[in-house]
C-alpha cells in the first residue's frame, strides 16, 4: 500500500504501474468544473428529448422510455467502399463499414442511471440485448458504451448510450479474444470465470455483489475508481442472460452507480461498455472463452473537481495509477447505497 510496483493485466497482456505514495503530493494542476445540477427535464433545444428536432430536421416521438435511434453523424456507415490497394506493407487500410444507433435510457434530461427505478434500468438492459441480437445477427462486434459526462466527452445532458456495429473486431476485442482463448488452452476455464470466484472469495476488491453478479476494482485497474462487473455463471453474450439475471443486473447498476454518485456528491463522469464473444458469423464457432463483462472507466482522483490524467509517462511508457485498488475497493465498497440527492430530501 505504500511502495511502487508493477502489476499484471492478464485481460490485455499488460502491465500497470501503482503508486499508492503520489496520491499525497499537493495538486496543483487543473480543477474540472462540477457538472450541473439545474439540468431542465425537458429543452426543446436538446435533441435527445421527445418531440426535439435534430440537426438532421427528424423530429423525435413523444418516447415515454427507451428510444433507439440511428446516430446523425455516424462514425461507421453500412455502404463504405474499399479502400485503394496498398503499394507498400507499411501504408496498410482496410474496409469499415458498419452502424452506429443511438439509446435514449429514459426522456427525462435530469435523470441518470442511478436516479431511474429498477423498472426503469431493467427496460435500459432489454434493450441492449435487443440491440446485440439484432446488429450482432451480421456484424462481428457490436459496442456497447455509454459516455457519462462532459469530462467524458458527452456533449448532451441527457440520459443515453451509443451502439457501434462494425464489419471488423476493434482492436480491444481481438486483444481480449486472443489472451481469453490462451487462458482457456492453458488452464481449462474461462479466464473471467475464473478471476470472479477468486475475487469473490478474496473479498477485498468486491465492491458490490449479488446472486448473480460480482462488481470489483480490478487487481489491474488503471483508472482510480476503476471496475469490472461480471456474471458469476459461464455467459458469452449479453442477450444470452437470463430473465433472473437481468434483473439482478438492474439492481447491482444501480447499487454500484449510486455508490459512485456517492463517493464525492457528484454525477459521477465515466466511460462504460460491454464485451463480449464476437457476432455474425463468430455465431456459428466455438466462443467458450469468452466471459460476459462490463468496464467502468471513472475520471476523478480525489474529488468532484481533480482527475486522472493519461499524459506524458502513461502514453508514452505504461499506464500508471495512484493509490491501490485495493484502497479504491474499500472506498466505495464503505459508501451507503442511498443517494446523495435522495438522502437530502
Amino acid at each position: 500500500t505504500e511502495h511502487q510496483h508493477t502489476r499484471y493485466n492478464p485481460l490485455r497482456d499488460d502491465w500497470v504501474l501503482v503508486s499508492a505514495h503520489r496520491v499525497k503530493r499537493p495538486w496543483q494542476g487543473q480543477l474540472e468544473k462540477p457538472p450541473p445540477e439545474d439540468v431542465p427535464r425537458w429543452d426543446p433545444k436538446n435533441p435527445l428529448c421527445p418531440g426535439a428536432t435534430r440537426a438532421n430536421g427528424e423530429v423525435n416521438p413523444q418516447y415515454e422510455g427507451t428510444f433507439v435511434f440511428p446516430n446523425d453523424f455516424p462514425a461507421l456507415q453500412p455502404d463504405a467502399p474499399e479502400p485503394d490497394d496498398s503499394d507498400h506493407p507499411l501504408f496498410r487500410a482496410a474496409a469499415a463499414r458498419g452502424v452506429c444507433k443511438v439509446m435514449c435510457f429514459h426522456p427525462w434530461s435530469d435523470l441518470t442511471l442511478p436516479l431511474m427505478s429498477l423498472a426503469e434500468i431493467r427496460a435500459v438492459i432489454d434493450a441492449w440485448a435487443e440491440l446485440a441480437a439484432e446488429l450482432g445477427a451480421s456484424y462481428p462486434w457490436v459496442q456497447i458504451f455509454e459516455n457519462k459526462g462532459a469530462m467524458m466527452g458527452c456533449s448532451n445532458p441527457h440520459p443515453h448510450c451509443q451502439v457501434w456495429a462494425s464489419s471488423f473486431l476493434p482492436n480491444e476485442a481481438r486483444l481480449e479474444d486472443r489472451t481469453q482463448r490462451q487462458h482457456l488452452s492453458q488452464h481449462g476455464v474461462p479466464m473471467l470465470l475464473e478471476y470472479a470466484e477468486q475475487e469473490a472469495r478474496r473479498k477485498e476488491r468486491v465492491v458490490v455483489e449479488n446472486m448473480d453478479w460480482l462488481v470489483v476494482v480490478p487487481y489491474w485497474a488503471t483508472w482510480p475508481y476503476q471496475t469490472l462487473l461480471l456474471p458469476r455463471r459461464h455467459v458469452c453474450r449479453f442477450q444470452d442472460l437470463r430473465e433472473g439475471e437481468r434483473d439482478s443486473l438492474a439492481s447491482i447498476m444501480q447499487r454500484l452507480l449510486i455508490k459512485y454518485d456517492n463517493l464525492f456528491e457528484v454525477s459521477f463522469p465515466y466511460s462504460m461498455g460491454w464485451h463480449g464473444a464476437p457476432t455474425g458469423p463468430y455465431l456459428k464457432e466455438d466462443c467458450g472463452h469468452w466471459q460476459l463483462h462490463a468496464h467502468y472507466y471513472p475520471p476523478l482522483l480525489r474529488s468532484a473537481t481533480v482527475r486522472k490524467f493519461m499524459v506524458g509517462y502513461e502514453m508514452l511508457a505504461q499506464a500508471q495509477r495512484d493509490l491501490t485498488p485495493e484502497q479504491a475497493a474499500e472506498r466505495l465498497r464503505s459508501l451507503p447505497e442511498e443517494h446523495y440527492k435522495r438522502r437530502a430530501k
